[in-house]
């Protein structure tokens, strides 16, 4: 039934839906500085990559920078206005062999060596005019979304430049890029799946998607705005401001008017930061739960076709959907008013400095063509400390999503319990007093004993509700026992290491866990090396061999198929159990192996079964 009422959620109402076991979502200054220095020590894994990627950045910030402008000027005063080249002026000490080198030529020739110089500019760092940048990048037309953008920051390579040069730099980002977020995403992924079973009952399946597929990616705005905006922005002033006092050293003004803007904006802009943070949050957590309501409904389509209940998850998926989009709309229209006032700061600088050297043209100080190299310069000059000004606030959509990433990291795996390896199991599995109270409070064994040897079949029998697979849970530490003591071989399950503890035990769920493969690989998932007939043997053991082999595909028919979906429940339950069979380990736990099987297919394989604890044990 669809829940009533999303889009009156408050942000924190949104975080409470998307997961059960990620509660603490609002952070401060502080963890927000902690989130961003935790997402800058990936850089370990890349060190090397990450500096050829630097120093290609710089270059292709640092050469148009320093080439570009002068071009400009000589043809401007020296072809246009025709000043005669040997009264050239305000030239930096590196452009001075080129205007040596054209003294005594004609316009054209002028023309003609400037065009050469172009035409090499173009081939080797692409071409740059007033205002323009020619940039090789990869990436799809990116809306206000986060899968679109998330697509660019994985997959879109970039480079200011152009030419030879651009592409060198586009292919080593775009391979930074992909090993960056893969590496993330795997330690995720990695993560969530070493969770006790507890916390994942309490977690939506799409948020985790949603934080692996869409809040990992941040980490790449992270990285890059974190290392390459300081650190480019203020070479970029500093080789802008020397170059233009080496010109123009009588002009000191041109440097002050651009450096004013940093103290006033960082000061302005410090006030968006928690709206910004917060805001992404609010459209993550909307975003994921649209992500679980997908994965929910079809999951669950043929109860939902069965009862009809169409209309009410397309009204439930229209709620979620809306309030995502709204979350977002509300993250944009925060940052087209954080950017219409950057602008408004901008342009007052802009047009105060454009003043400024009008009427040092119109006293004759400086020329046209002076006019047409500063601008230029000027851009260079307000740019970085527009980008340095605006960076803590630009972070903090990224902090969201990054949060929702440590957070699920952080969260304690089943692995950290135990430090003993369990030897091979000789005896069995010993539990005395035990009980279990699940987080909310809710009590699901209390004072249950029981002892289990190797060789023997033991069968837990009860009502619904009574706790049979709450204690079958217990042996492989799928849940923790609250009070008792669980013992296999004398050594405390919470002391064992889950791989020496789960290596030894295989569990056939009450519902039966099969994957998109063929019917040969589903049953030797657990014993990936085992041969056609080691599988046989397990099949015919589950009373399922026969059916297996009548298929046109046999043991290749991949379940997902069109045939596979026409297996009846049985038939999946007991290629379930051979799985289980073939493993091998000394400890068999089936949860309701027969409650799909009719009575001559049960009696089959209880037999089977005693045949098979004769040297392990089976619950």
């Amino acid at each position: 039934m669809a829940e009533t009422g999303p889009s009156r959620l408050p942000d924190t109402g949104l975080d409470a839906r998307s997961s059960g076991i990620d509660i603490r979502t609002d952070i401060d200054y502080r963890e927000a500085a902690q989130i961003i220095a935790r997402s800058f020590e990936y850089i370990r894994f890349f060190t090397w990559r990450y500096i050829g990627k630097f120093v290609l950045k710089l270059g292709s910030y640092a050469l148009p920078l320093a080439l570009i402008p002068w071009p400009v000027k000589i043809l401007t005063d020296h072809v246009i206005l025709g000043i005669p080249i040997e009264e050239a002026t305000d030239y930096p000490t590196y452009v001075w062999p080129l205007i040596n080198a054209l003294h005594g030529s004609s316009v054209l020739e002028i023309i003609f060596w400037l065009a050469a110089i172009g035409i090499t500019l173009v081939v080797l760092i692409g071409s740059y005019t007033t205002g323009y940048e020619d940039e090789t990048e990869a990436g799809l037309a990116q809306g206000h979304d986060y899968a679109t953008q998330v697509e660019n920051k994985i997959h879109g390579g970039y480079s200011t430049a152009g030419g030879i040069y651009g592409y060198t730099e586009f292919k080593l980002d775009i391979r930074l890029l992909q090993s960056l977020n893969h590496t993330l995403r795997a330690q995720l992924f990695s993560r969530i799946g070493a969770l006790s079973m507890t916390q994942l009952e309490d977690q939506r399946i799409g948020d985790s998607i949603y934080r692996v597929m869409y809040d990992a990616p941040q980490i790449n705005e992270i990285f890059y705005e974190l290392t390459h905006t300081p650190i480019m922005s203020t070479v970029l002033y500093l080789q802008a401001v020397i170059t233009v006092l080496n010109a123009y050293p009588n002009n000191s003004e041109i440097f002050w008017m651009t450096l004013a803007v940093f103290p006033v904006w960082v000061t302005l802009s410090s006030l968006f930061s928690r709206p910004v943070r917060r805001r992404g949050q609010a459209a993550r957590a909307a975003g994921a739960i649209t992500t679980s309501t997908i994965e929910e409904g079809m999951d669950n389509v043929l109860a939902v076709q069965s009862l009809g209940g169409n209309a009410n998850e397309k009204e439930h998926f229209a709620g979620d959907s809306g309030e995502s989009f709204k979350r977002h709309r509300a993250v944009s229209l925060l940052w087209m008013f954080i950017g219409s006032f950057g602008s408004f700061v901008s342009s007052a600088v802009y047009w105060l400095f454009l003043a400024f050297i009008l009427t040092k043209v119109i006293d004759g100080d400086m020329t046209p063509g002076d006019l047409a190299a500063l601008l230029v310069y000027f851009g260079y000059l307000r740019g970085p400390m527009m980008s340095l000004s605006i960076l803590w606030v630009r972070l903090q959509d990224n902090v969201a999503g990054m949060r929702r990433v440590f957070a699920m990291m952080d969260l304690p795996a089943e692995d950290d319990l135990g430090s003993i390896d369990l030897p091979a199991i000789q005896d069995g599995v010993s539990i005395k007093q035990a009980g279990l109270v699940y987080p909310d409070g809710r009590r699901a064994l209390e004072d249950v004993s029981l002892d289990a040897k190797i060789g023997q079949i033991v069968a837990l029998v009860g009502p619904t509700g009574a706790g049979k697979t709450s204690l079958a849970y217990l042996i492989p530490r799928f849940h923790v026992a609250s009070e008792g003591d669980v013992r296999i071989d004398g050594y405390a399950v919470n002391q064992l290491t889950l791989q020496s503890l789960r290596s030894q035990i295989t569990y056939v769920f009450q519902e039966t866990q099969l994957f998109s493969d063929s019917i040969l690989d589903n049953i030797r998932y657990g014993k990936p090396d085992a041969t056609l007939e080691e599988v046989q043997a397990a099949a015919t053991t589950a009373g399922i061999d026969d059916f297996i082999q009548s298929l046109p595909d046999g043991y290749q028919t991949r379940l997902g198929s069109a045939t596979s979906s026409k297996l009846s429940v049985g038939q999946k339950q007991r290629i379930s159990i051979a799985r289980g069979l073939l493993r091998d380990s000394k400890i068999l736990i089936l949860d309701e192996p027969t409650s799909a099987l009719d009575p001559e297919t049960e009696q089959y394989l209880v037999r089977a079964l005693h045949e098979a604890a004769k040297n392990r044990l089976v619950i």
